[in-house]
Parts: structure tokens; sequence; C-alpha cells
């Protein structure tokens, strides 16, 4: 029977809810599922992983190093830990693209990135050319497993009944000092975050300005919904580059996803293609956008998104 052993992400003392969607994947793989928390004070992320529907133990790693999300730091200890482990998993996120490859390299083992799907505990599929393609992959089982899982494509896991058992763990290795943490920047909002809102409401360069991006904000606003962009957008300074949705962005899964002045670019289409419903609004009726959405408005967006807010509102 597989063991599986995930890296719980978390910031500031909440767990990120990709974690419960790394439990759905190792749900699929079946076995028995730990969750390894990393911290200087990680009981509360602990405590919220333990209620994860399917996780039978959480272990817990409260070292002083462990303040920042680090790494090169997190890495020797997961090895350290991973013994007996068939497989170790982390969201593919931006924390888990950058700890995994470093576990990876420790215990000389391949990743597999961006597991989409579960065929067997040693099989999987993963997109390809900016997802146009799915390539099923093979792991030796005689190897640990790792993999990043793509969290657009897995449900949250359910809060449990009933708490897994929580044990501390203290792995006794040096840890390594060439890296150390300077500062963390980060937008700051009070809308719902991009990667894990039910709505999200993107807007393109069409909008030509960072000033009239206020009618994403103020419809998004009106919906209760997270605010992306596409690259265009970003490239051309209107909006911050944590916004961007797509390859090189953040892909997302919301169950809207409205799509302003946006011409639908293969890579922005990979980023919204678990999307549940996808509206369109573009001027141009040839704009690929409309290839894939469910619902589309031909038109000049200045007017129809005042319209809808007050329709909203």
């Amino acid at each position: 029977m597989s063991k599986i052993l995930i890296i719980a992400e978390h910031l500031n003392g909440h767990l990120n809810p990709a974690t419960g969607k790394c439990v759905s994947c190792a749900t699929a793989i079946g076995g028995e599922i730990h969750v390894l928390v990393l911290g200087n004070a990680p009981d509360a992320p602990a405590a919220e992983a333990a209620k994860l529907a399917g996780v039978t133990k959480i272990i817990s790693v409260a070292r002083s190093e462990n303040e920042h999300a680090l790494a090169a730091v997190f890495a020797p200890q997961i090895v350290a830990l991973a013994a007996g482990y068939s497989h170790l998993l982390t969201p593919s996120s931006t924390f888990g693209k950058d700890l995994l490859p470093r576990v990876a390299a420790l215990l000389g083992v391949a990743q597999i990135s961006d597991i989409m799907a579960v065929d067997g505990p040693y099989t999987f599929q993963r997109p390809i050319y900016a997802g146009n393609a799915l390539v099923t992959i093979e792991a030796p089982p005689e190897q640990t497993v790792l993999g990043t899982v793509r969290t657009a494509s897995w449900p949250g896991a359910a809060s449990g009944s009933s708490a897994a058992s929580i044990e501390s763990a203290s792995p006794e290795i040096t840890l390594p000092s060439h890296t150390r943490f300077i500062n963390l920047q980060q937008g700051k909002s009070d809308r719902p975050d991009l990667q894990s809102a039910a709505k999200v409401v993107s807007g393109g360069r069409a909008l030509g300005s960072a000033e009239n991006f206020k009618l994403i904000y103020q419809f998004a606003d009106a919906l209760g919904a997270g605010v992306g962009a596409s690259r265009a957008a970003v490239d051309a300074g209107y909006v911050p580059n944590e916004m961007q949705v797509g390859q090189t962005g953040k892909i997302i899964a919301p169950e809207l996803y409205i799509a302003i002045g946006i011409s639908g670019a293969i890579q922005h289409l990979t980023g919204i293609k678990d999307a549940g419903t996808i509206v369109a609004i573009n001027k141009d009726p040839e704009a690929p956008i409309f290839e894939v959405a469910d619902f589309g408005l031909v038109g000049d967006l200045f007017k129809i998104v005042p319209e809808l807010t007050a329709a909203v509102c």
C-alpha cells in the first residue's frame, strides 16, 4: 500500500487551500496520507491540516530556521523524514516549484510536475505544450515518487469530523546557511485571493490604461470576485504581475471566469481551462476567446461593463 507525505504550504499561521487539493490527489493515488508542516510555530496550520478528510497523521517540525519557507532549509529536513514514504507531494505553486526540485536532487530521483489526473499509484497525467495535449507518465515503483499537484485540476479536501493525530519531529541535521531570508513583498487586497476565488473577473490590454482598469475592479467588487489580468495588461503596466492569469502566471479554476477585453491567446487559455463557466466580452467577434467561452458578448467594454456593474449593484 502507498504511503504518501504531503508538504504543507502555509503563511501567517494559515494553511493554504492548495494543501487540501494535494490531499485530494493523494486520495486518488490511494494509501495512507500524512502531512508534514514545517515552521517556527507550526501548531495552527498543523491543526488545520489535521482536519482534512483522509489525512491520518500530521508531522510537525518546529525550528527557528523554519520561520520563512526557504527551499534550501526545508529540503534537507524533508529528505531526513522521507524514509518509508512511496510518494512526496507539494502544490504546483511558487512554493512547490521552488522546493521539490531540491528534494528530488537530494534524493536522486526525477520529479513529475503538474499532476492533473491519477491513472494508478505510479501512473499520472500532466499537461504539455501549453495545455494543448496531455501526456501519461509512469514512475518506477522502486523509487520514491515526487510530484507537484496542479491545484486547478483538483477539488479541495473536505474538513473531516475528527482530527488526525499530530506528532512532533526533530530531524537531527545541520541546516545550510548559504541562503537567508531578506524580506517578503506581496500585494495586499481585500478582494478574494485570485487562486482560490469562486468568481474571477480579468481585464486585458483593451482597457488601454491602468486608470481604465478601475472598471474591472468595480465590476469585480460588485460580484464579490477576485481580479486577474492577461499578460498583455501586465506587460503594459496596468496591473502588478501577481494578477497575471495564464501559462506564465496563475493557473486558476473558478466556478465563473469573466474575460473582458482579452483576445484569448493560448497562453492565457491554459490558465483558465479548468474554469466552470467562461464569459467573454470583446469587440472583436473573431477573438479566439469566444471559441472556449460558454457565453460571449460582442461590443464596447466601456459601455457594457458599467451597465453590468450597475445591474449587479
